[in-house]
């Protein structure tokens, strides 16, 4: 244990610089979005069709996009903080990165959600961070893909893909993203991934 402890910090020790780094531009990526996720709330423009959200059942799975989400949140911070501490500034720098490229998205794109979407009631500290029309592309699928491209190499990798999935049928039978959302999520979030890496190893 004593061993176990004595790793965990030169490991924090070693990353010490890129840890901050990766906390500052956090800190950064969540303001923004936040700017971002309330200027959507204001400016969304319509609803339009979509093919398959019009040949799927509108269904209410609450629980899991709130709860899933948060779970899958926590396992992505909290995994290498203690268990596979050399990833732990690679999923904050990541993490801060993708939340930076989908803002950017999120601005461009003005659409309101679906229809028949279904209206959610979330907890007080889940508000902070859940917007109405922040659509293309899904957070959800975004976050888990991402702690799958990070893991795909452990066990937990497994947990994350399956997140993936999980997130993905949640936020389509739900009604609360179009279909390019999810699809582009996972297409964005590898070319972020890639990016990242080039970038935050220049830095």
């Amino acid at each position: 244990m004593e061993s176990r402890i004595k790793l965990w910090m030169q490991e924090i020790k070693n990353n010490k610089k890129i840890i901050i780094i990766s906390f500052f531009f956090l800190m950064l990526a969540i303001s923004f979005n936040s700017v971002v996720g309330n200027y959507v709330d204001k400016t969304a423009s319509i609803s339009v069709p979509d093919m398959i959200l019009d040949n799927i059942p509108v269904i209410n799975l609450q629980f899991l996009f709130v709860y899933g989400s948060l779970l899958m949140a926590i396992a992505l911070l909290f995994y290498p903080l203690f268990f596979n501490v050399s990833k732990f500034h690679v999923v904050l720098s990541q993490s801060s990165f993708l939340i930076f490229i989908r803002s950017l998205f999120v601005m461009l794109t003005h659409l309101k959600i679906p229809t028949n979407a279904v209206i959610i009631s979330v907890p007080k500290f889940y508000e902070l961070i859940n917007y109405n029309n922040d659509l293309f592309f899904s957070g959800h699928v975004a976050t888990a893909f991402l702690g799958f491209l990070i893991f795909r190499k452990q066990k937990i990798g497994l947990f994350f893909l399956i997140s993936t999935i999980v997130m993905g049928a949640t936020v389509l039978l739900m009604h609360l993203h179009y279909s390019i959302d999810v699809f582009a999520a996972l297409f964005i979030t590898y070319g972020s991934f890639k990016i990242g890496e080039w970038f935050f190893k220049k830095i």
